[in-house]
């Protein structure tokens, strides 16, 4: 039976939708906590999939956070061999440094909330990110920091805010900045875990709260259809 582990940095930013696909492809998922988990283990190095989640820290806040040089290490390793690897936004950046490109605060400040993708200049080059570039689907933004794109990459996606929403090294590597894993009853989690940002940013909860339960359930649909399509070419039966 084909792995997938699952990288999280905090416990509520969770594979949701994408761990329901993989489990409906028969597919094995194990969740490992990145922050204390050894990162030079075997496993990961071998899974058939790796996923690397969200997280509300700076990929060049290493000093803080000495797991990240280890989770830069594996993620290199990985690309380098072209083995299966999905990151969501944290995970998006660290795939990003580890394949050379520069991560950095954004100078158009945090992007908070649900809002369109636009279509990359490579979109054709992965046809299953069709399914999230749909005509008024809104998808979860929450980050601050971006990257550059790395040498090499397609370029998939973008919003007026972030041009690099999205990019892929061949059928088997994407990277999305943005968060197409979300749930509504899941996000619950997030305005708690995530309370002090909110704040900061001066987010109203409650409308944040509506516009997800808007936004949520389509945006669930269409990412059931991207996961099915893009695990069927990154993990081939």
């Amino acid at each position: 039976m084909a792995v997938a582990i699952a990288l999280t940095h905090v416990e509520f930013e969770d594979p949701g939708t994408l761990l329901d696909e993989l489990q409906r492809r028969g597919i094995g998922v194990e969740l490992i906590d990145a922050c204390t988990a050894d990162l030079s283990s075997r496993a990961l190095r071998e899974a058939d999939l790796l996923v690397v989640m969200g997280g509300p820290i700076g990929v060049y806040e290493d000093a803080a956070y000495p797991f990240i040089t280890q989770e830069l290490r594996l993620l290199q390793e990985r690309l380098g061999r072209n083995a299966p690897t999905l990151g969501i936004c944290l995970g998006a950046q660290l795939m990003a440094a580890a394949s050379g490109a520069r991560v950095f605060p954004g100078k158009a400040g945090k992007e908070l909330g649900w809002a369109a993708l636009n279509p990359g200049r490579d979109m054709t080059s992965c046809t299953p990110m069709a399914e999230l570039l749909q005509p008024g689907l809104a998808v979860l933004h929450w980050h601050g920091d971006t990257f550059d794109l790395p040498v090499g990459a397609a370029h998939l996606a973008a919003t007026r805010a972030y041009d690099n929403q999205a990019w892929s090294l061949g059928e088997r590597t994407l990277a999305l900045q943005f968060h197409p894993e979300v749930t509504a009853r899941g996000l619950e989690r997030w305005y708690v875990g995530h309370a002090v940002e909110l704040a900061a940013a001066r987010m109203d909860v409650v409308a944040l709260r509506a516009a997800g339960q808007r936004h949520a359930p389509p945006l669930q649909a269409a990412a059931q259809r991207f996961w099915r399509r893009w695990l069927e070419s990154a993990l081939p039966s």
